[in-house]
Order: C-alpha cells, then sequence, then structure tokens
C-alpha cells in the first residue's frame, strides 16, 4: 500500500510542478488559493462585491492611435510582402488617404467613440465592429471560425481512459465555475499584476449563436439557465444542473449516473436512423441556410420552438463521443471538426421492384454529425481523449483557456485530495473551482420526492422528409469541407521555452520566426503572417493583429537560405528580428496595432456608404490575405491548440510553447501540410544549432556589431503629419518626419545592404535609444493572442 502510495505522489509531483506554472504563466494568471465560496442564497450581482467584475470600473479605454502613426506602421508591413514598385504605389496611396479621406473619418470614429461609450452602447471605439465581423459571414463557422483544445490527459489513471467518468469530471467541475459566475466570486485573469476585462466570460455559459437570413447573426445568452446538454450518438439529451439559486443540484456521481443513463439509451436506437435525424449537423451550414432551416424546424410545432429553446440556453453542451482518434492528427481532427465515417446499409426497397434488394446505400456514422457547433462544447471520445470546441464570436481563446485551464487543473487537485486523504486531510491540497453543491437527490419535498428533477430527458423534434433531406445535405457539404481539410500535428520535443530563453530570445518571436522561415525555404517568400496578441488591459478590450512579416524576419530568412552566411551573422538576424517583433508585441498590447483602428475606419465610411479608394487598393489586400496565422495559446493544460486556415491557400496554426517543447497543429486546404510540419521541424533545430554555435563566441562577429548599430541609429520611414489630424492621444501620436527626412532616412541605411540585403530601420524617431535597444524580458512570454 505504501508503494503504491508512494508511486502515485511521483506520478502527481509531475502534475503539480506542471499545475504551478499555471499561475506564473504570464499569458494567464490562475488563482491556485480556494475561491471565494458562495453562502447565500441568492446570486450575488452587486458590482460592489463582486470579485468577478469589481475591476471593471477601473480599466482603462482601449485608445484609438494617431492616423499618422497606423499608416506609419501599415507602410511598414507592407514592405517585406511587396516589390520595390508596388511599394512605392502603396505609399502614395497612403499619401493620398492621409491627405484626403483618413483625417475626415479619424475625427468621426473619434466622435463616434466617446459618444457611444458615454452612453453605454459599446465598451471600445472598435467592439461594435468586431462584433458584426464574426457574425455577419454567411460561411460555416466549422473550419472557418470555431477553434479547438485537446487537454492533457487526466492525471488520475482510473479516470484517464474512461470516458464516462472523465466527462462527468470535467462536466461537474463546468458548472461549479458557472456557479461562481452567477455569484461573481470567480478570481479575475490578471496579467503581471493588472486585472484583465473580464467581460467575455458573460457568454462562456448559457450562450448560443442565433442565425438570421440575410442580416447578422445575434449571440443570445440566458443568465438563469440551469441545464445541461447531451449530445450522444447524434442524439440530444438534457438535465438540470443548477438549483434557483446558482448552487449546484449535482455532484460528480450524479452526473457519473446520469451520462451512463443517456449513453445506454442512446446506443439502443438504430444509428441509421439516427443519421437521419442528426439536427446538430445543420449548425454546420452556411448562416443563411441553418436560419432558413431554423426557421421551418420551429415553425412545424410548438414542440420543436421549445426543443431549439432548450438547446440554445444549455450552460454549454458536453459530447460522447464513441470515436477513438487514431493518432495525434486524428485527435486534432476530431476536436476541430468530427471524424468522417461511411458506413453502408441495405437500402429498403421492397416498395420498388425495379432495385434490386441487395443493393446498399451509405450513411454517415462519423462525430462529424454528433455536434452542435453554435455553443461551447466539451468533447470527451471513446478513450477518455477531451478537449472543447467552441464558437468564437464572443469568446476568444484567452476566455476559453481560462475555463480548460481551471477545469483542468481541479482534475489534478482532486487526484491529490484523493492521494493525500489516504496520509493526511484533503483540506491540504484546496480546491481551484469551488462551488456550494446540494444534491438533488438528497434534498425531499414533503412528498418525499426529490425538490429538483435532475434525471436525464431527451430532447425529440418533429421533422419532415424536407428537414430529413436538409440534414442529409448538410452531411455531405460537411464531408467534403473534412476531406478538403488536413491537419497535421508537429510534437517538437528537442527544446521549448527553457531553452529559447537562456538564449535571451523571446519564445514567442522565436517561434513566429521559425514558422515564417520555414515557409521562406519551402517557397522562397515571406507571406503575409497574422498573430493576435491580448488587448484585456482595456475595458472590453480583446485582440490586436500583430503582423508577424516585417525586413528584419525578412533579412533572417535571406542570411538563414544564403550558404555563404556565417553562424554569427544568423544568429545576429535572428535576435535582430525576435527584437523587433518583441516590441511590436508590447505595442499592439498597448492597443498601438493597425488593423483595428483601420477597419474601424473602413466600417465609419462603409455605415455612410463612401466608397473610400485606399480601402479598395491594391496595398489594403496584402494586408488582409493572411497566409500563415498563427496563434500562441500555452499553457500546461493544453496538449493541442488550432483552427483552419482563413484563406483557401493558407495555412492555420496553433502552437503551444512549453518548458521543453513545442507543439504545433498545422491546418490547409489541399497544400503539402506534413512537408512543412518537416520542414518546421528542421528550421526549429538549424535555429538552435545556430544559437549553440554562436554562444561559443566570446562577442559578436564585426557585421554583426555593424547590424545592430545600424539598427539603433537610424529611424524609421514616416509618413508627414497631416495638420489638424485628430486622435485622443495625442501624447503619443505618430512620427512627424517629412518628406525630404524620409530620403535621408533611406539612404543612411545604403552602407547595411551590402552585407545584409535590403534593410530598413525600424525605431521611432520619438523612442529613445535605451527603449529601443533595451534587453528583452525573454522569461516573459508576450500577451497571449487568440485567434
Amino acid at each position: 500500500m505504501v508503494a503504491e502510495v508512494t508511486e502515485q505522489l511521483r506520478v502527481l509531483d509531475t502534475q503539480i510542478s506542471a499545475l504551478s506554472d499555471l499561475e506564473s504563466n504570464t499569458n494567464l494568471q490562475s488563482s491556485m488559493v480556494p475561491d471565494a465560496e458562495g453562502t447565500t442564497d441568492t446570486s450575488c450581482k452587486s458590482t460592489k462585491t463582486s470579485i468577478t467584475y469589481g475591476a471593471q470600473s477601473g480599466l482603462p479605454p482601449l485608445p484609438i492611435p494617431s492616423l499618422e502613426e497606423t499608416l506609419n506602421k501599415f507602410i511598414r508591413h507592407l514592405e517585406p510582402l511587396q516589390s520595390k514598385d508596388d511599394h512605392e504605389r502603396s505609399k502614395q496611396t497612403v499619401m493620398d488617404f492621409l491627405q484626403k479621406d483618413g483625417p475626415r473619418l479619424q475625427k468621426l470614429l473619434v466622435d463616434y467613440d466617446k459618444r457611444k461609450r458615454a452612453s453605454g452602447e459599446i465598451g471600445s471605439y472598435v467592439e461594435e465592429f468586431w462584433n458584426e465581423s464574426y457574425l455577419a459571414p454567411d460561411s460555416s463557422v466549422v473550419l472557418n471560425l470555431n477553434p479547438f483544445f485537446v487537454l492533457e490527459d487526466s492525471p488520475d489513471p482510473k479516470i484517464a481512459k474512461d470516458p464516462i467518468r472523465r466527462a462527468s469530471v470535467l462536466c461537474f467541475v463546468a458548472i461549479k465555475m458557472v456557479s461562481q459566475l452567477r455569484f461573481e466570486t470567480l478570481k479575475p485573469d490578471q496579467f503581471r499584476g493588472k486585472a484583465l476585462c473580464m467581460d467575455q466570460f458573460r457568454a462562456l455559459f448559457a450562450t448560443a449563436r442565433i442565425p438570421a437570413k440575410q442580416i447578422t447573426d445575434t449571440i443570445q445568452t440566458w443568465p438563469d439557465s440551469r441545464h445541461v446538454a447531451v449530445l450522444c450518438c447524434s442524439q440530444i439529451y438534457i438535465f438540470e444542473a443548477l438549483w434557483e439559486d446558482g448552487h449546484l443540484a449535482v455532484d460528480e456521481g450524479d452526473i457519473v449516473d446520469i451520462l451512463g443513463a443517456i449513453q445506454a439509451d442512446a446506443k439502443e436506437a438504430d444509428p441509421y436512423q439516427t443519421s437521419k435525424s442528426a439536427i446538430g449537423l445543420l449548425t454546420s451550414m452556411g448562416r443563411n441556410q441553418w436560419a432558413d432551416a431554423r426557421d421551418k424546424i420551429r415553425k412545424t410545432s410548438k414542440r420543436n420552438e421549445e426543443a431549439l429553446e432548450l438547446i440554445d440556453s444549455a450552460l454549454f453542451v458536453l459530447v460522447l463521443d464513441d470515436y477513438i482518434p487514431k493518432n495525434k492528427h486524428d485527435a486534432a481532427a476530431n476536436m476541430l471538426h468530427g471524424s468522417y465515417d461511411l458506413q453502408k446499409r441495405a437500402m429498403d426497397n421492397t416498395n420498388d421492384l425495379t432495385i434490386n434488394y441487395n443493393d446498399t446505400e451509405q450513411f454517415q456514422a462519423g462525430s462529424c454529425s454528433n455536434r452542435w457547433y453554435d455553443k461551447m462544447q466539451i468533447i470527451v471520445c471513446g478513450d477518455g481523449t477531451a478537449g472543447i470546441n467552441f464558437e468564437h464570436s464572443a469568446v476568444d481563446g484567452h476566455t476559453a483557456l481560462r475555463f480548460v485551464s481551471d477545469m483542468y487543473a481541479e482534475t489534478v487537485v482532486q487526484f491529490a485530495r484523493s492521494i493525500t486523504k489516504q496520509i493526511h486531510s484533503s483540506d491540504t491540497v484546496p480546491h481551484v473551482v469551488q462551488a456550494k453543491v446540494q444534491r438533488a437527490m438528497s434534498t425531499l419535498n414533503a412528498a418525499g420526492k426529490p425538490s429538483l428533477d435532475v434525471a436525464p430527458k431527451k430532447i425529440g423534434f418533429d421533422l419532415g422528409d424536407a428537414t430529413t433531406r436538409e440534414i442529409f445535405y448538410a452531411e455531405t457539404a460537411l464531408g467534403d469541407e473534412i476531406l478538403a481539410c488536413d491537419i497535421r500535428v508537429l510534437e517538437f520535443k528537442d527544446f521549448g521555452k527553457e531553452f529559447i530563453v537562456s538564449n535571451k530570445m523571446s519564445p514567442d518571436s522565436f517561434v513566429q520566426l521559425s514558422m515564417m522561415l520555414a515557409y521562406y525555404r519551402l517557397y522562397g517568400q515571406l507571406v503575409c503572417t497574422y498573430e493576435p496578441v491580448l488587448t484585456k488591459t482595456f475595458y472590453h478590450g480583446r485582440t490586436e493583429a500583430m503582423r508577424s512579416a516585417t525586413m528584419e524576419a525578412k533579412n533572417c530568412c535571406e542570411i538563414f537560405c544564403n550558404t555563404s552566411s556565417s553562424c554569427e551573422e544568423k544568429a545576429g538576424a535572428m535576435r535582430l528580428a525576435t527584437q523587433v517583433h518583441s516590441q511590436l508585441v508590447k505595442e499592439c498590447a498597448r492597443g498601438k496595432g493597425v488593423d483595428r483602428h483601420l477597419f474601424a475606419l473602413k466600417c465609419i465610411a462603409e455605415r455612410r456608404r463612401e466608397t473610400i479608394p485606399f480601402f479598395e487598393s491594391e496595398a489594403w489586400k496584402v494586408l488582409g490575405y493572411t497566409i500563415l496565422s498563427t496563434s500562441n495559446c500555452g499553457n500546461p493544460s493544453l496538449r493541442l491548440f488550432g483552427f483552419g486556415p482563413v484563406v483557401p491557400d493558407g495555412f492555420g496554426v496553433g502552437y503551444i510553447i512549453k518548458d521543453r517543447s513545442i507543439y504545433y497543429s498545422i491546418s490547409s486546404k489541399h497544400r503539402q501540410t506534413s512537408r512543412y510540419a518537416r520542414t518546421l521541424e528542421v528550421t526549429l533545430r538549424d535555429m538552435a544549432a545556430t544559437l549553440q554555435s554562436q554562444s561559443q563566441s566570446t562577442s559578436l562577429s564585426s557585421p554583426t556589431r555593424r547590424l545592430m548599430r545600424g539598427h539603433r541609429a537610424n529611424g524609421t520611414f514616416a509618413i508627414v503629419r497631416a495638420v489638424g489630424s485628430p486622435s485622443n492621444d495625442d501624447n503619443e501620436g505618430g512620427a512627424t518626419t517629412t518628406i525630404g527626412e524620409m530620403q535621408t532616412l533611406r539612404s543612411s541605411s545604403a552602407t547595411l545592404r551590402d552585407n545584409w540585403g535590403e534593410l530598413t530601420p525600424r525605431s521611432s524617431p520619438k523612442a529613445s535609444r535605451q527603449d529601443h535597444v533595451a534587453q528583452i524580458d525573454a522569461s516573459a512570454a508576450p500577451s497571449l493572442p487568440t485567434m
């Protein structure tokens, strides 16, 4: 017995070590002390006593950058992506915008922001526009919008491979988090001691995306929802999980019984018949198609209307998959879009004498039909593999990450408590997610029956032939998308964050460079690369787009692909490229990006039905066409994270940087995904070898020193400031370099080109030398980007 406990403690020690990283992770600080437990009879709503939302009123508004500052960066972002002639035309396009339409639209945006924030209609200048950009497109949310997470395996061997137990644990913790949010006792996220905006948590649970015909979809939330929806074998069930006061009505054991009963009932049904009525497939359709089908279903009967309401208003959807992933690639694909598995059955042709009775027909038996893509889904496979797929319109990856991190951390704590109770009090290990449970089964009314019925109930629909045909067409369309999507996982275990930090580089910047360099090695060009950066330090902040493809990154790629380049030259180029990337990330985190500002100006013009040449230009199109769409969502609780590509010829890359490994989930449509993953693996090793070789030198080589001096000494290309151009952030306005000074800056870098190729200096004229070349905080990962 002692030996068994010792071994369990040894295994647990690894889990606890990873768990401690949840608090130290600069992307997400999840408190490891017990959260306040709601003990009142009703949910507390007062912001004065709110732990979750108490810091909201103190968050600053998202700043609107000066127009000149944004356009300067816009030009810089374009330079590595264009030829010299195209770039000159782009600069003229930008100059025209700055002198004509830009200042007027900037003033309109500033006025809009002040007016709408004062009335409480918006929380940030981009919020309303950004919501519309998510909800307006007609495309399916599958592959195009919804991301996925795959959790690490459960540390408890009794639960890890038992899908019902695993699902019950995750479901129980999720319900406890719902209760905490109802009582507003969930501790807020923090970044380096500063509270982050928690507004998105209002839409994390009991929320659904509702399709609408020919207009923008809506996000609807049910604050008083108390039930969970369960999908099993393409059939839908619900069970009550909360009392009216917000306390839990079920414990983990109750959920095990409930899910066991649901699974037993679902498996009794004929798979062919359930495939014909797999109504969740309709959520994978284009939004107009789904809106039309939904409207017909709702109008068919009162039963259908109530059934849709029950699903939409559920706290979340718990998905029980029979499917067992074959490998890591398959696990990622199953979480992203479900599995594809056509099976055959004998056709019933008794009424058609012209058909051979031995004919067969195919039907979809894959897990892709066991989904409801308009809501948060917790998915558990037949082997216990677990993860989530979530509708992204109202919730970014950082918010979803907090959810799964706390959910997984609580499973680790529960395992720890199960071990320590054999030695001493289980209270020694505190809960991460804590809520009051008052079991309905033990709370009886005067008649001796449970006061709340928590038994599962099956949701049924009245479906006619037209609807079953719609379901079939939805399945075949989704099947095409699944077969067109290739997803590959690279589990790189040579090194991770520790090695990168030891070389005094930002882990995120290093990984970003690795992806661009791998693409350059395959295709000979640097392409538009997107990385979202967290802006939740601001009120209702979400993300800013970081454009990783810089001239420094391009220069680094050229040097690496030049066989005559030395290790010192490669290492110097790497360091410069990653330092520039780190600085741009910091600027984005401060609300000083490019995309969100220009997007808001474009939306202002569209609302006025104005056609602005700048937004029709090639320059605008180049920066808006993202080949490498990337996102960093690292956390010890995650095994994999990913999403689909955002353009037909692009790659979607989700990555997780761990202490001693880096995991990539790479997706594309009909591109060489495996080859890119292999090239990325080789590139990472080459980058590490370069750093190791360079570190053996006691000082930088002469060319490297010249590069660093040149980078510090020279300024950046800038556009002349338009007189009277408004900004609500004049204290940190854009550069005021004149056209004549631009030529001086351009010529001043000529001495660098012989050794280093085309290179444009990047420092802002207002930035101090110390700020520009300051040693990066290599131990701190940048703000968590989201998809």
